[in-house]
């Protein structure tokens, strides 16, 4: 299958885009990817450099008769999302993704593709590796974690990067430019609870709800998909409202930048609330199923009696963790009153578990107005107040202030339109970029962040469109040949 797509058009950047996918990289453990991008750059002959906290820099002078053109710096981040469907087996940490052609769209097998951000390390790696390419002198920048923290953009120094304009190659719309993103921090909910026995004769149940479509929390949080944390919190509060509920475990979401699509629970309830059970869950399925019959269509509701348990979180704790849950805000918090179209802030509450006397919810909030998003964590913190639980918060990063007048941005929207016959969508995006955080140390650089069409990242949906990656190589080859002589 690889080879099949090692073989597709450009040649040169897909070839490159499998020998990436074969090198593991999560967020986190990059040493793999770091030493394959630093080792890349050096068997082409090209100055490279690791800077203190893993980020590659590879440096190729200008081709033949574009010496006199202002330096660029091309960048993308190595690292890639690590998730998988719970039937698949895979060792991410052993194995390459394994991919497959559908039409005309390249998919991984029950995980993550990484064509987030790996067409844009794969697109930069066939400019440094090419010989008949027109380009002005560049930097390539390879930066690390940036799905987790953006931990290499935080670290990157003043006086790194020469260049004077920025291609940061990771959006996800051929048709769009962007040139501004929100910022965005981690809040942490965490509690020790009390345990007691279960009651004698109690029945124990197994519920999970799982094939809700997911996606990226940020960019695909204007789409009202389901959140299975929430989803699972209002059954679990219906269910605590009628019958006499104990929960042992759950367990729900994962990564803090991905909608959560899978929730799993075991509680124990009296035998004869049995068929209150069943009724509650069944008009809770059939309501989730109506609502979001467009958003969530794969939508699945499992519940059935498991193996006997024998300790539940203590009532008083479970029932103000499930109002606790239930006023954390989730989804769209505000939409911008200045760009039509664009979500401002919002939270999304990725992972909730609970078990063994252990409480941990994990959201990530993002705002392109820094006021906002500290009066969405305020929100946060008020609703966890109920349950005394310690809140904190990590991984502040700045958005990135859009200029829409400047010299680079007038460059590629006429280009875009001289070669589409159409405008190209200048905007800004709902997402974490790390043009935002270079810039804090870059503030006169002029950035631009385009890419192909990708869908579903950050969930094992994810697949990029080939005719668009085609387009979108097209136009990237142009904007090199055209950046203006230096001042």
């Amino acid at each position: 299958m690889s080879k099949d797509i090692a073989s597709l058009e450009p040649k040169s950047l897909w070839k490159n885009f499998t020998l990436l996918n074969e090198v593991p990289r999560p967020s986190k453990k990059e040493e793999r990817v770091i030493a394959f991008a630093k080792a890349f750059g050096e068997n082409l002959g090209l100055e490279t450099s690791v800077d203190a906290v893993g980020n590659v820099l590879i440096k190729k002078p200008a081709s033949s008769g574009m010496e006199n053109r202002t330096k660029l710096v091309l960048q993308s981040h190595l690292d890639m999302v690590h998730q998988k469907n719970n039937d698949t087996k895979f060792d991410f940490d052993k194995e390459g993704i394994k991919m497959f052609i559908d039409g005309d769209w390249v998919k991984a097998e029950g995980t993550t593709l990484g064509a987030d951000n790996g067409i844009g390390v794969a697109s930069i790696m066939a400019l440094l590796e090419s010989t008949d390419i027109a380009h002005p002198a560049f930097e390539a920048l390879f930066t690390i974690d940036e799905e987790t923290g953006m931990t290499g953009a935080f670290g990157l120094q003043p006086g790194f990067l020469d260049g004077k304009i920025l291609l940061n190659l990771d959006t996800e719309d051929d048709d769009e430019l962007t040139i501004g993103c929100a910022g965005g921090i981690n809040v942490s909910a965490e509690k020790e609870y009390s345990e007691t026995n279960v009651p004698n004769g109690h029945k124990t149940y197994f519920i999970k709800i799982s094939g809700l479509s997911g996606g990226h929390s940020g960019m695909d949080i204007i789409k009202g998909l389901g959140n299975a944390n929430k989803l699972m919190n209002r059954l679990l509060y219906q269910l605590d409202q009628n019958l006499n509920l104990g929960i042992h475990k759950i367990n729900g979401g994962g990564l803090r930048n991905a909608i959560p699509r899978e929730s799993e629970v075991i509680i124990t309830i009296d035998p004869e609330n049995v068929s209150v059970l069943k009724e509650v869950a069944k008009r809770f399925e059939n309501n989730v199923r109506a609502e979001h019959e467009v958003t969530d269509p794969d939508f699945k509701f499992e519940l059935k009696e498991t193996t006997a348990v024998t300790k539940i979180a203590a009532k008083d704790f479970s029932s103000k963790l499930l109002r606790a849950l239930y006023a954390v805000p989730n989804g769209i918090y505000r939409m911008s009153s200045t760009v039509q179209g664009m979500v401002q802030t919002s939270n999304n509450v990725a992972q909730v578990k609970m078990e063994g006397g252990k409480f941990e919810c994990l959201s990530l909030c993002r705002s392109s107005i820094d006021s906002e998003k500290e009066d969405e964590v305020r929100a946060i913190r008020s609703a966890f107040a109920v349950l005394g639980a310690k809140v904190s918060s990590d991984g502040d990063y700045p958005g990135w202030t859009p200029r829409p007048k400047s010299d680079i941005v007038d460059l590629m929207s006429g280009l875009y339109t001289e070669m589409f016959n159409e405008k190209a969508h200048v905007m800004a995006c709902h997402a974490g970029l790390e043009c935002g955080i270079i810039g804090s140390n870059y503030p006169d650089m002029d950035m631009v962040s385009f890419g192909p069409n990708i869908r579903g990242a950050h969930s094992p949906d994810e697949k990029v469109q080939i005719s668009s990656v085609q387009k979108y190589w097209n136009f990237l080859l142009e904007t090199l040949k055209r950046i203006p002589v230096a001042s």
